[in-house]
C-alpha cells in the first residue's frame, strides 16, 4: 500500500482527487438510505405493518451508520480507508440486494436497516477520515463538498427508486440500486493514506524481525552436575561420583527453567500477555472518558441526540404526510424528500465555505442552523398547502447541511489527532437519536392519527439542542476540572 508523505499533500493536489473519491463514495452508499421515504409507502402497502413498525427501517439505516460509528473509525485506524471503502461495497450492495428478496419487515430491518447500514457507516468513517489527514486550510470546503455526495444522492436516488418501481417493481429496483452500489470498490481506489495504518505497520515491525539474521555461532552454556553413575568391573569402587559437562543452547537451558517453576510461571506469562493486549483498551477508554468530560464536547454530543431525534423523521415521513394529509395524490415528480436532498447540499457547501471564514465561529454558526431546523419543524403543523410543505422542506434541507461541519468542529475542539476517536462518539449519540425517531413519530401518528403533536415535539427536541450549544460555548471557570493521566490508568489495566 503505497503512502504519501510529505506537508505539501496538504490542502490540493491529489487531496482534490481523494474529494472526487469520496462525494462518489457518499453518493453511491447514501443515495438510497436518504431518500427512503420513497420506499417507505411501498412497504406500508407491500407488508399491511403499522407506521411505527415499518418507521423502522428507515431509521436503523441511519441509525446504525452512526451508532457503529466507534468500531467504523476504530477499522479505518488500523486498516486504512481504501480496505474499509472496499468492504463497505460489499456490506451495501448485499444489504439491497436481499432486501429485495425480504419476507416481512422483520427481514427488511435486518438488511436494509443493520447491513446496509453498516455499510454506510464504514464509508461515511473512511471518507471523513481521509478528507480531513488531506486538508488543513481548505477542511471546511472539502468536507462540504464530500458530504454533499450524500444529499445529491437522495436527491437523484429518489427520483431514480420512483422510475425503477414504475418499471421494474421493488423488487427489481432493490437489485439494480444494489449493483450500482457496487462502485464503491472503484471509489476506494484513489484513496492513497498519508500514513501507513496501525495494521500495517505492526505487519512491517513483526517481517523486520522476522527478517534479522541469526547469529552464526551461539556461546553454550556450561553447567556441572553431579551424577551418580555405575562405573566397570575394573574400577575400584562400584560407584563414583562424576563431573559431566553438559553443554546446552540457551534455550534448552530456558526450557528446562520452566520445567522446574511449572504451573506458577506459565500463569504469570499468561497474566502479562493478557496485561499487554487489555493495555490499548484501557488507554482507549481513559481517553474516551477524558473526552467526556471536556463540557463543549459532551454539550456538542447531547446537542447531536436531541438534533438527530428531531430533525431526522420529516427526511422519512414528509411524502406520508403530504398524502395522509390530501394535499397531493400520489408523489409529485419532484418528491419532498428529493427537495430536502437538493437543498441540504447546496447548505453543505455555503455552511462550508462560511466555517473557513476567520470571522465566522463555526459553533455559533452550527447552533443558528439547529435553531432555523427547529422553528421550521415547528410551522410544518401549520402548513395546510403543499407549497407550504416545499418551502418548510427547503428550510429543513438548507440547515440540516450543518452536517457538514460536525467533522470541522470537532477537530477545533479536541484536534485532529484525536478527530476519528471524538467523532465515533458523536456520530454514536446521533445514531441513537436517528434510530428512536421516526419510530416515535409513528407511533405518535399511530396515538393520534395526526402528524401535528409527532411535529410539535420534533421541533422541541431540535430547539432545546440549539439552546444547549449557545449555553456551551458560554465561559465558564474550567481551572478545577480533574485531569486522567492515561498512561498510569493504561498500565494498572
Amino acid at each position: 500500500m503505497g503512502a504519501v508523505k510529505g506537508e505539501g499533500a496538504l490542502d490540493g493536489g491529489w487531496g482534490w482527487m481523494i474529494v472526487v473519491a469520496s462525494f462518489m463514495a457518499q453518493f453511491l452508499s447514501f443515495g438510497s438510505p436518504q431518500s427512503v421515504g420513497v420506499l417507505y409507502p411501498k412497504w406500508l402497502s407491500a407488508f399491511q405493518e403499522g407506521k411505527g413498525m415499518t418507521a423502522w427501517v428507515g431509521s436503523m439505516v441511519s441509525g446504525v451508520a452512526l451508532i457503529t460509528s466507534p468500531v467504523c473509525s476504530a477499522c479505518v485506524d488500523n486498516f486504512g480507508a481504501r480496505p474499509v471503502t472496499v468492504f463497505s461495497g460489499v456490506m451495501v450492495a448485499g444489504g439491497l440486494m436481499l432486501s429485495a428478496f425480504a419476507p416481512s419487515v422483520s427481514f427488511l430491518i435486518f438488511s436494509y436497516g443493520i447491513v446496509v447500514g453498516i455499510g454506510c457507516g464504514l464509508v461515511y468513517a473512511a471518507t471523513l477520515t481521509i478528507t480531513c489527514q488531506y486538508f488543513d486550510k481548505r477542511r471546511g470546503l472539502a468536507l462540504g463538498i464530500v458530504t454533499t455526495g450524500t444529499s445529491v444522492g437522495g436527491f437523484t436516488y429518489a427520483t431514480l427508486q420512483n422510475e425503477l418501481i414504475e418499471l421494474f417493481g421493488l423488487e427489481g429496483c432493490l437489485l439494480i440500486i444494489g449493483a450500482l452500489a457496487l462502485n464503491l470498490m472503484a471509489c476506494a481506489g484513489p484513496m492513497r493514506p498519508l500514513n501507513l495504518p496501525g495494521y500495517y505497520l505492526k505487519q512491517r515491525a513483526a517481517l523486520q524481525r522476522t527478517e534479522e539474521p541469526e547469529a552464526l555461532y551461539t556461546k553454550p552454556t556450561a553447567i556441572i552436575i553431579d551424577s551418580d553413575l555405575k562405573t566397570t568391573p575394573s574400577s575400584a569402587d562400584n560407584t563414583a561420583t562424576i563431573k559431566l559437562l553438559l553443554l546446552k543452547e540457551p534455550t534448552e537451558l530456558q526450557d528446562s527453567e520452566g520445567e522446574r517453576k511449572g504451573g506458577i510461571l506459565s500463569c504469570s506469562i499468561v497474566a502479562q500477555a493478557i496485561k499487554k493486549r487489555m493495555r490499548p483498551y484501557g488507554r482507549y477508554l481513559c481517553e474516551t472518558v477524558e473526552l467526556l468530560q471536556d463540557r463543549v464536547f459532551i454539550a456538542f454530543c447531547i446537542a447531536i441526540f436531541l438534533l438527530s431525534l428531531g430533525a431526522f423523521p420529516p427526511v422519512l415521513f414528509m411524502e406520508d404526510v403530504a398524502q395522509s394529509e390530501g394535499l397531493i395524490d400520489g408523489i409529485a415528480l419532484i418528491p419532498l424528500v428529493s427537495i430536502v436532498s437538493m437543498t441540504a447540499g447546496i447548505g453543505k457547501l455555503v455552511l462550508g465555505v462560511l466555517a473557513d471564514m476567520r470571522w465566522v465561529n463555526s459553533l455559533y454558526l452550527y447552533a443558528l442552523t439547529v435553531t432555523g431546523t427547529g422553528a421550521a419543524l415547528l410551522l410544518i403543523p401549520v402548513s395546510k398547502s403543499y407549497m407550504g410543505l416545499q418551502v418548510l422542506s427547503a428550510m429543513v434541507g438548507f440547515f440540516s447541511g450543518n452536517w457538514s461541519l460536525t467533522s470541522y468542529i470537532i477537530t477545533k475542539i479536541v484536534g485532529l489527532e484525536r478527530l476519528s476517536q471524538a467523532h465515533g462518539i458523536l456520530m454514536c449519540f446521533g445514531g441513537f437519536g436517528i434510530t428512536l425517531g421516526p419510530p416515535v413519530v409513528g407511533w405518535f401518528f399511530d396515538w393520534t392519527q395526526s402528524y401535528d403533536l409527532a411535529f410539535y415535539f420534533s421541533g422541541t427536541c431540535v430547539l432545546v439542542s440549539g439552546l444547549l450549544l449557545f449555553l456551551a460555548t458560554l465561559p465558564f471557570n474550567t481551572s478545577q476540572q480533574p485531569t486522567l493521566d492515561c498512561d498510569k490508568v493504561a498500565s494498572v489495566a
